[in-house]
């Protein structure tokens, strides 16, 4: 028995589609597949050569797919803003949050914020947030984060969320994951209380062999943590393809349930898409109201159609 994959993916004809961090990896699979199935997907990257350059990959391989680039720097909330500022369409069907970065050196993003809690957490708070409307006027959307199994090995510390006083890159990459599936939790929350039928659920890769492990011990010109993920990747990890099937799954199958956790099905390392475990943490209403409004206030992007 195979599981769910690919080609279990609906119709998405008519839907529009943003995928960021489209350029490669997981992201770059699930912008193809839903264009693929007919969807008219946004790449959102920061980088101008690789996102067009994808987009244009992505037409090449799918006979008549509809891929556009539209730059998006997370780490930069001006960038955030100039993206829906100019988001051309009255509605948008599926937000996949998909960018992110892991296991860095200390640094800061544009806006002074630690860099994974600043690019994976509050880019994504904020892009949500200002494509909101344009969410809400879709007849049934999806807002798919991607959070990762190694958010086990931290809750936030929601009075050091840069976390200023001590710093240890996996740390701060399992926090900012935490941070994903908090947001999920309140989001998903806030649009029940509401009366949306917009569904807000979370993915995780599980071990996919994607640039994302390689990109830190290169930047720092760490040449041997460099060949033991690349190592990994070849031995361990699952392919990038299977890693975005519980990306897929959650932005397309029938059923899928408000705050979902969606991951491979052998121990959330590979396999087809099922459900996942999450730490009890991740599951705090109290926490994610109060993540909520720091990120708010971080931000300065209000979701004003949701209401606590």
């Amino acid at each position: 028995m195979s599981g769910w994959n690919e080609k279990d993916i609906p119709d998405q004809h008519g839907r529009v589609a943003v995928v960021t961090g489209a350029n490669s990896g997981i992201g770059h699979i699930t912008a193809r597949e839903l264009a693929r199935r007919g969807a008219r997907v946004v790449l959102a990257c920061r980088s101008e050569a690789r996102g067009s350059e994808a987009a244009d990959r992505i037409v090449a391989e799918v006979p008549g797919a509809e891929a556009e680039f539209a730059r998006l720097d997370l780490a930069d909330l001006s960038s955030v803003r100039e993206f829906a500022a100019r988001f051309p369409y009255e509605r948008l069907d599926l937000l996949v949050n998909n960018a992110g970065v892991m296991a860095l050196p200390r640094g800061t993003t544009v806006d002074g914020f630690e860099t994974h809690f600043g690019v994976n957490h509050l880019g994504h708070f904020a892009l949500t947030g200002l494509l909101l409307p344009a969410l809400l006027d879709a007849p049934a959307a999806r807002i798919v984060t991607l959070s990762s199994f190694m958010h086990v090995l931290a809750d936030i510390d929601i009075d050091d969320l840069d976390s200023e006083r001590r710093y240890g890159r996996w740390t701060a990459y399992a926090r900012s994951k935490t941070a994903n599936l908090l947001f999920t939790h309140e989001l998903a929350r806030r649009l029940a209380a509401a009366g949306s039928r917009v569904v807000a659920a979370a993915a995780h890769p599980g071990y996919a062999a994607t640039n994302l492990q390689t990109a830190g011990p290169r930047a720092e010109g760490r040449k041997g943590a460099e060949r033991l993920m690349e190592l990994g990747n070849r031995v361990l990890a699952q392919s990038a393809e299977a890693g975005a099937l519980p990306s897929l799954h959650a932005a397309t199958a029938p059923g899928v349930r408000p705050d979902a956790f969606l991951g491979p099905r052998v121990a959330m390392w590979r396999g087809s898409p099922a459900r996942s475990w999450r730490a009890p943490w991740t599951l705090d209403d109290a926490m994610g109201r109060r993540l909520w409004a720091a990120s708010e206030e971080l931000t300065g992007v209000v979701h004003d159609r949701l209401k606590a």
